[in-house]
């Protein structure tokens, strides 16, 4: 029974907290608000960072005789007080998965019920030591420090079940090969009094309209009263493999869990029958009727993970990634297209991986995921500093893995990212102080990296044993808590240029590079105020839309152009140059160290000058080119040109092809141009491609003659092979 629809909403305060679970309070002059949502979509609350009290009406058919009833909130942001019929039911924390209540009695007493929830989503206080784990939603520099999260932001209902209820079922593949996979399951089932049930698993392919079975399991289970926990494997032989898109095709199967009452066929049996928790009426005289099922897809494949570099069913692949903030920043209003078009714009950017960026999904994009073969690392909703709240993290990380763990696409857990105690927003700029915090917070220990983060990544390996988990992103290469690196040559630091020297000097900073890239005015720009120029609201900017002022005066100052139309393609072009060329870099650096990349980002949430390749619209920025471009399955490449010669000067740059075909590329010809204002110079080589590999195919050796005049230097790279093309351009200027 769905619980959507208009709820009676209004801020808390001391008088409306008091009478708010009441039945025959009088709430006709509260703001009306549509659940699923987030309070801020309500005008009287627009402003609101709560607590809000939310209540409704509702009539319900009391529960048969062996029946019992179960609210369900799929998701409360952030904290949640709930009574029914003035009756308090309990408390709730953790914004991504659901929280459930038994109200088989209190839908006996009566028809006619109140629903009452007091929903909290506070501000931090100190966002060095944050309470909430909301990850982005509350603390991120792309999205609006003034954004609330808060609300109902998921379904609500009422589920019915028999004597027995399937709490929670937790679906892993634990390995799998041409011969068989393992499947590793557990459930907890609940009941009010002890038990004898009958737990049957059956497995199908998702696309077979017969539903042959694949493989089932019947197991006899006694339960004491209260929750049991059950587990159980299940073998599927000759199973048709999921692969990431690259490798192959992404077969599906369902796994369906029964858990029968003892007793005949005829007797009494829950109502009626849905995927996700309610049960069914069928049954046989020796199983028993069905008290509750469960149902999830999924696919199987075997992950692993050393040293950075991943392998699927044991062929190993090169990660092109991106990280991935929360589709909108009021999740609530994501649909389903929505979120299937976010996996399948990374797909058509040649993309094999999204980083979930420090927060968790609807359930929508990984089921798209999962259909698509991308790749997901899954961040824990962890971002920045946090005060004492382990016992808390480590409970949603179990949460975490029982909700994702079946989808195939989920590849690694990841538990917290940047784990520094540094208070960070839109807007903030590399101050020699934040410098100083930054590096502070990357070197020396801390309670969140050595305490927080290992308990979670100890949480995250004995819930899941199936996948790797990192504890937390972008801390650099240490022996006791270093993992993967955040490098933002260009924007926060150093030259955009820089980034091939720091990875040759420091090899193990190259393992994984989670994190690169530089901010750009977006397509979509009507927030921009762009006839002030070149006076624009540049603090409004800031302080709501994520614009980097003192770091764009240094990287592409809007001082030096005389329109705005003329300083955003410039910060557009400087954006999709860096991730060109650093891409190119990693992907140079194939396997020998580097095992991919996540570049830094695949879209917005909101509005915002950020470094999203696409916009909050999905309109793409010239970037979104370029990083198709750069991600093609086969490139060439060259030592990138200075940006300036003098005539005279000698070229020396190494040109490599990099193939991520699974078979090798024969007979290729590679064919080089430099060319200068009157003269070239030309270059042919020929060869074979491995397959999976970065070959380096020689060096293009020029001297400029001394009579060059100033102009462009341009380099053009085509490789050509019996079924394909590729090709590249460098630039550079010859000056006076």
């Amino acid at each position: 029974m769905d619980l959507g629809g208009l709820w009676a909403v209004a801020e808390s305060n001391d008088e409306r907290r008091r009478r708010l679970a009441e039945p025959d309070l009088d709430d006709s002059g509260w703001a009306a608000h549509e659940v699923p949502g987030h309070w801020r979509s309500v005008a009287e609350l627009a402003d609101s960072d709560g607590p809000v009290l939310y209540r409704r009406r509702f009539q319900a058919p009391a529960p048969g005789d062996g029946q019992r009833a179960f609210l369900r909130f799929h998701g409360i942001f952030y904290q949640g007080d709930v009574w029914l019929d003035g009756e308090y039911l309990g408390d709730t924390e953790g914004y991504f998965f659901p929280h459930d209540f038994e109200i088989t009695e209190p839908l006996r007493r009566r028809p006619d019920h109140v629903l009452a929830v007091e929903v909290g989503c506070s501000r931090p206080a100190d966002r060095r030591a944050k309470r909430n784990l909301t990850g982005v939603f509350q603390h991120w520099d792309c999205i609006d420090p003034d954004w609330n999260p808060g609300g109902l932001w998921a379904p609500v209902a009422i589920e019915r079940t028999g004597p027995v209820r399937m709490a929670s079922l937790k679906v892993l593949c634990r390995e799998a090969n041409d011969e068989r996979a393992v499947l590793e399951l557990e459930a907890v089932l609940d009941v009010v009094d002890p038990a004898a049930v009958t737990v049957r698993t059956v497995v199908t392919r998702e696309s077979d309209a017969t539903n042959q079975v694949k493989a089932e399991h019947e197991q006899e289970q006694a339960l004491s009263a209260g929750p049991n926990t059950v587990r159980w494997r299940m073998f599927v032989q000759q199973p048709e493999l999921w692969w990431p898109r690259r490798l192959g095709d992404q077969p599906l199967y369902r796994v369906s869990v029964d858990v029968h009452t003892a007793g005949g066929a005829d007797g009494d049996t829950a109502g009626g029958a849905t995927g996700d928790g309610a049960g069914g009426a069928d049954g046989d005289a020796t199983r028993g009727a069905v008290s509750d099922r469960r149902e999830v897809i999924t696919g199987l494949r075997h992950v692993r993970v050393r040293d950075f570099i991943a392998s699927v069913n044991g062929e190993r692949l090169f990660l092109k990634g991106a990280n991935l903030g929360p589709t909108r920043r009021d999740l609530a209003s994501a649909t389903a297209a929505d979120l299937a078009g976010d996996v399948r714009l990374a797909v058509d950017a040649g993309l094999d991986l999204l980083r979930v960026h420090a927060h968790i999904s609807r359930p929508e994009l990984y089921e798209a995921a999962d259909r698509a073969g991308l790749l997901i690392w899954q961040d824990l909703p962890l971002q920045w500093g946090y005060g004492r709240i382990r016992k808390q993290a480590v409970a949603q990380a179990r949460r975490a893995v029982e909700l994702l763990g079946h989808h195939p696409s989920v590849a690694v857990w990841c538990g917290h990212n940047e784990p520094m105690a540094v208070d960070l927003a839109p807007g903030a700029t590399t101050t020699p102080g934040t410098v100083a915090r930054v590096v502070a917070a990357q070197v020396l220990p801390s309670w969140n990296k050595t305490a927080l983060d290992r308990s979670v990544r100890r949480a995250l390996e004995r819930a899941d044993g199936s996948r790797p988990v990192i504890a937390h992103s972008g801390v650099v290469p240490h022996p006791v808590w270093g993992t993967d690196t955040h490098f933002y040559y260009g924007w926060y630091h150093g030259n955009e240029r820089d980034l091939p020297a720091a990875l040759a000097r420091f090899p193990v900073m190259a393992r994984f590079v989670s994190e690169f890239g530089a901010q750009a005015v977006p397509e979509t720009d009507d927030f921009m105020g762009a006839s002030a120029w070149p006076e624009l609201d540049w603090e409004r900017l800031v302080g709501h839309y994520c614009l980097q002022k003192e770091i764009f005066d240094e990287r592409v100052p809007p001082a030096g152009y005389a329109t705005y139309d003329d300083w955003k393609r410039a910060t557009q072009d400087y954006q999709a140059d860096l991730l060109r060329h650093q891409i190119e870099t990693l992907r140079r650096l194939k396997y020998r160290p580097t095992g991919g990349f996540c570049l830094f980002m695949l879209a917005d949430a909101q509005p915002a000058v950020s470094w999203a390749i696409l916009d909050h619209e999905r309109r793409p920025k010239p970037a979104y080119l370029a990083v198709t471009e750069a991600c093609r399955p086969v490139i060439v490449v060259a030592d990138r040109m200075a940006a300036e010669y003098r005539p005279g000067d000698r070229l020396n740059l190494g040109v490599h092809a990099v193939s991520d075909l699974r078979v090798a590329v024969p007979g290729a010809v590679v064919d080089a141009v430099l060319e200068w204002p009157g003269g070239r110079q030309a270059w042919r080589f020929t060869g074979d491609i491995d397959a999976d590999k970065c070959v380096r195919i020689g060096r293009l050796t020029a001297t400029l003659p001394k009579d060059a005049g100033p102009g462009p230097l341009v380099l053009d790279l085509t490789m050509q092979w019996p079924d394909g093309r590729a090709s590249n351009r460098y630039t550079g200027r010859i000056s006076s």
